[in-house]
This record gives C-alpha cells, structure tokens and sequence, in this order.
C-alpha cells in the first residue's frame, strides 16, 4: 500500500524532531496511525486537482511524504484534515508553477534551438485546469489580482505591489485571503448525508 511504503521510507530518513523530544516522537506516532483515515479524501481531492488518477497517486503521497516530514509543526489540538488538505494544495501549486516553467522553456527552446545562450527568455502564460481558472475567475478582484501576479506570474510580493499601487503588506494580506478562498472554492466537496430508509 501507498502509505505502507511511505512509512517505510520515512522511518529511514532522518528524523525532523529534536532527539530528545518525547512529545515529538508522540505526535508523530499519533499523526502516523490518523493520516491512513484521511487517504481516501486526500485521495478524491487530489483527483479533483489533477483530472488524472497517476498524478493524484503522486499529489498524495507527497502530501503525506511532507506531513509526515513536517509532523513536529503540526499543533496536537489543530484540525488535521485541513491541515493535510492545506499541505496538498500546497503540493500541487508547487507543482503547477514547476510545470508551467518546464513548459514555457521547451515551448522557448522549441521556437529558437539556440535559446538557451540567450540570457532572458519570453514570458508565457501556462494554461491552468478549468476548475482552477474558474474559482479563481470567482474570486473578488483584488484576491484573484494579487494571485495571478503573484503565484502564477512568480512576481516579488514588492512588484506585485509597485504594480498595484498599495502596500507589501496589503499584497500579503490579500494573498494570504486569496489562497484561503481559492482553497476552499477547490477544497473537497462535502460528503454525502445518509438517508434513513
């Protein structure tokens, strides 16, 4: 299984915690046996992301692979399943703006073999899933501004700011509400209420 391999593998990599954190190695062990329960809605949001089951496959062990990593930030009394979904949209935007890179190198590469002595290339604007462009065509103005600048367009928190004509802060703030909003818009869709027949 999946998850059976993961632990596997994170029991021989070193551990993140201190070496003589009791606590650590008890919230680890406690994250260890609840994150099996969370697989199949990590799972099923993943799908939702990615439209393709091998990339959800890998979205969702690296969820799990960085939760796992990163087990001493997790706060004991803190609601895990968001936690781990957060960790998930993470991923996958990490992923979506490495993609978008690749892509725009080889489409440069492709359009001048010799592109790669030249010292700046063309910017160009990587295609985003539907449902992604969508939630965040949804978004109030200013959020979805500072996203695009800002996680797509991979400006300075300072551009994105110039360009706007407010503060850093502002821009961080609205990025920072941006990304909750367009995380829950992706988030997992509720689960269905039973019927009593």
């Amino acid at each position: 299984m999946l998850f059976g391999a993961l632990e596997t593998t994170m029991d021989q990599a070193p551990s993140t915690l201190a070496p003589n954190a009791p606590d650590g190695e008890k919230a680890l062990g406690s994250l260890r046996r609840a994150l099996p329960a969370l697989m199949p809605m990590l799972r099923a949001r993943a799908l939702r992301l990615s439209r393709d089951g091998t990339a959800a496959e890998d979205l969702v062990q690296d969820t799990l692979e960085r939760a796992l990593r990163f087990a001493s930030t997790f706060e004991p009394d803190s609601n895990l399943r968001a936690w781990t979904h957060k960790i998930l949209l993470s991923v996958f935007v990490s992923r979506c703006r490495r993609l978008r890179r690749e892509r725009r190198a080889l489409d440069w590469l492709a359009s001048d073999p010799c592109a790669w002595t030249n010292p700046d290339g063309p910017a160009a604007e990587g295609a985003l899933l539907p449902s992604v462009e969508g939630a965040i065509a949804r978004l109030p103005p200013q959020f979805a501004c500072v996203i695009r600048l800002v996680d797509l367009g991979e400006h300075s928190y300072k551009d994105a700011a110039e360009r706007l004509g407010v503060p850093v802060g502002t821009v961080m703030s609205r990025l920072f509400r941006g990304r909750q909003l367009l995380a829950a818009a992706l988030g997992p869709e509720p689960a269905p209420v039973a019927r009593a027949a």
